[in-house]
């Protein structure tokens, strides 16, 4: 019986056809749109999560500045008021597990005849275990290179394909760093773009001390732009906060009431924050796209009454030879069904192809799940029958003496 009302449904459609296809339009425009738009929201959160992993975890940057200096603060990283002795101390605290020094600049690099202008870190080795940052090739320099200001630098990506291109090997190389030679140990592994849309391969690292002494100066002996500090697990985190805080307080003898001359960040509650409103960027984007289906369902049910109307002697005529109310309403609403999910299979092809489009030409990153057409399947097969009820429920209720008269 189902299968021959399923049959007498499809005979329904194709008798119409252009109507059919116009009363499917909106459900294929509507799930088209709600595919692309979960799969553009999906594409940014899986950007988001990449540069979050990118990072390291629970991770903290303590940056020196701001303090008053003639009534004016200075902005956070703008004056020397961190020091190595204070990257020592925070290590020293239980609730961290790891800490680096960082003093940064930008430097002209050349290598043969070609050059790049990029970001020149230098720290110590355990800046690598924080950032979890690997190499692909050679070794990361040692704390006796520290001690000893070696001139030896690792490459990210980004700087070895500007400077030495796909044939050459740039370990064991000679580079010049603003006119100092620098010998390539290692190639860093690819970190991608951060959250704020920089490079990661885009860098040098060099011992910390070499920077200093050899390459940006060091006005007060010492002195960093700011240390990166690490906790052992997420839970730990405000408590590391408020030890680092408190720690550098004493040690930098601010009195109660007066401001830090240092800013703690917390980068995990930072990218947790991206997350969240990517997140939430991409649910807006789904409800927006969800209207169309409703206007979709609202067109499914108005063409449903026409058919009514036009089909209500046909539908005397099922009655007067025992068809129970029952038939009626299960017939026009697997009709209204059919033509819901036949819109939501084409608007699904919609979607997914307009998403791998959007990746090509726009070069947005769209990831359609399994999870955005099971949902767009199931709202739209849920749509078609809630808007079909009442044009079913209707022909199910229709008087067969009335019905049979009606021309």
């Amino acid at each position: 019986m189902f299968g021959a009302m399923l049959g007498e449904a499809w005979h329904a459609m194709g008798a119409n056809r252009m109507r059919t296809f116009l009363t499917m339009l909106g459900m294929m425009i509507g799930v088209g749109a709600v595919v692309l738009m979960m799969a553009i929201g999906e594409g940014a959160q899986q950007a988001i999560k990449k540069s979050i992993s990118s990072m390291g975890s629970n991770l903290f940057i303590v940056l020196s500045g701001s303090p008053n200096a003639g009534g004016a603060r200075a902005g956070s990283g703008n004056a020397l008021s961190l020091n190595v002795k204070d990257a020592d101390a925070i290590s020293e605290l239980d609730s961290i597990s790891g800490v680096a020094p960082v003093a940064m600049g930008s430097a002209q690099v050349i290598f043969a005849g070609n050059n790049w202008n990029t970001s020149v870190i230098g720290t110590v080795p355990s800046y690598m275990e924080i950032r979890d940052w690997t190499i692909n090739n050679g070794y990361v320099f040692s704390n006796s290179d520290v001690r000893s200001a070696t001139r030896v630098a690792l490459i990210g990506k980004t700087v070895a394909d500007n400077l030495f291109g796909d044939d050459i090997d740039p370990v064991g190389k000679t580079i010049r760093i603003k006119q100092s030679p620098f010998l390539i140990v290692g190639v860093l592994n690819s970190k991608g773009q951060s959250l704020d849309g920089r490079d990661q391969d885009d860098t040098i690292i060099v011992p910390l001390t070499t920077a200093q002494r050899k390459l940006f100066g060091n006005q007060v002996p010492g002195s960093v732009r700011m240390i990166m500090a690490q906790a052992p697990a997420d839970n730990l985190m405000q408590q590391a906060e408020d030890d680092m805080n408190n720690l550098l307080r004493q040690r930098h003898n601010i009195r109660e009431g007066s401001d830090n001359d240092f800013s703690v960040r917390n980068l995990t509650a930072i990218a947790n924050t991206a997350a969240e409103a990517t997140r939430t960027m991409a649910l807006l984007l789904g409800a927006i796209a969800s209207i169309s289906l409703l206007v979709g369902g609202i067109g499914i049910m108005n063409i449903m009454l026409v058919s009514v109307t036009e089909r209500t002697r046909e539908i005397g005529i099922r009655m007067a030879i025992g068809a129970r109310e029952r038939d009626i309403l299960l017939q026009f609403l697997l009709e209204a069904f059919v033509i819901s999910i036949v819109g939501c299979v084409i608007g699904i092809l919609i979607g997914v192809g307009g998403a791998a489009l959007v990746q090509n030409l726009a070069g947005t990153d769209t990831v359609v799940t399994s999870q955005s057409i099971s949902l767009a399947f199931v709202v739209a097969a849920s749509v078609g029958i809630f808007f079909g009820f009442y044009p079913a429920r209707k022909a199910a209720k229709l008087n067969p003496i009335e019905a049979l008269r009606y021309h």
